[in-house]
């Protein structure tokens, strides 16, 4: 998938999302590229405990491959 492809499909998942956590962590990442930061440390605990616990999952395999989700969801 090419990155104009990903862009539209992002825009298209964005219209939709209603989710205030995930649109205020989106914004926080955007922000943190335009000032050269590192967003790490703006998430909350949360945040990071979930991008970690994710990142534990990836090496013994609990994941779910794109194009399963995408099915899942109608992506």
């Amino acid at each position: 998938m090419g990155h104009e492809a990903i862009k539209l499909e992002l825009i298209e998942w964005l219209e939709k999302l209603n989710d205030a956590d995930t649109l205020n962590f989106l914004k926080l990442v955007k922000d943190s590229r335009k000032a050269n930061q590192d967003w790490w440390a703006e998430l909350t605990n949360n945040q990071k405990m979930g991008i970690e616990r994710g990142l534990r999952d990836i090496e013994p395999g609990k994941t779910t491959p794109h194009s399963e989700i995408a099915k899942r969801y109608g992506i």
